[in-house]
């Protein structure tokens, strides 16, 4: 039975914008793990294949617990750290967390008080998460001080282009003042003490992420050269 620990007392009741029913839902399809977990996934370890093996993980907005198999199998760390506000994710990440054999703790708290010690963890993966938290520099201040020197944060990220898109606003729920571009984003990491390679760094224009859903290339206008990106992956550093 995974331990469960509780956000702390002073924990900001709004610190992050709750999913909609239907974000919910399509957390559940194959579309999203495959087309958007897998494929952000396969594509930062393109960008460092030498990740090391082993080791603390911790995964930021947990939700459904289909990042805890896939790092379970591409890390083989000793012990997951699974994190998120959301006070009925231990019921709904259970399936996943049953998959896999490290021992997964689990923490209901806010990405912006992380319940564990500084330096005590080797990887922490951001999947499409820190676009739904208020205090993004806050978040990224507690990722830095629980990491080892040395360790990197992954991050996964939709930018200010894509959240504000019209079909984004119908159908999901986020704290729309907050949002960023790529290079904000790039910039916000290298203020919290990361460091950050150009080499690390990737800005895919994936169909799903576009205004028109790709179809202008599909009709064989092909991607505009000119054009806001609408996702980052980036793996970053912890100097030391």
């Amino acid at each position: 039975m995974p331990s469960l620990s509780s956000p702390p007392a002073a924990t900001t009741a709004h610190a992050f914008v709750p999913e909609t029913r239907f974000g919910l839902w399509f957390l559940s399809t194959a579309t999203w793990r495959v087309h958007v977990l897998q494929r952000a996934l396969n594509d930062l370890q393109r960008l460092a294949p030498d990740l090391p093996k082993g080791g603390a993980v911790l995964d930021i907005g947990t939700g459904l617990g289909h990042s805890i198999p896939e790092l379970a199998e591409r890390f083989r760390p000793s012990q997951i750290h699974a994190l998120d506000p959301e006070p009925d994710f231990a019921a709904r990440s259970a399936a996943m967390r049953q998959t896999v054999s490290p021992p997964v703790t689990l923490h209901h708290a806010h990405a912006e008080h992380i319940p564990l010690p500084d330096a005590s963890v080797d990887l922490v993966l951001c999947h499409q998460t820190l676009h739904h938290i208020v205090d993004q520099q806050a978040a990224l201040a507690e990722i830095f001080r629980v990491l080892k020197p040395g360790g990197h944060l992954l991050l996964a990220e939709s930018t200010r282009a894509y959240i504000h898109s019209l079909a984004i606003r119908l159908l999901f729920r986020h704290p729309m003042h907050v949002q960023r571009s790529a290079t904000e984003f790039l910039a916000m990491l290298g203020e919290a003490g990361f460091e950050v390679k150009p080499e690390h760094i990737s800005m895919p224009y994936l169909w799903w992420s576009r205004k028109d859903l790709g179809a202008l290339e599909w009709m064989g206008f092909g991607v505009p050269k000119e054009r806001e990106e609408t996702l980052l992956n980036v793996v970053a550093r912890k100097p030391g």
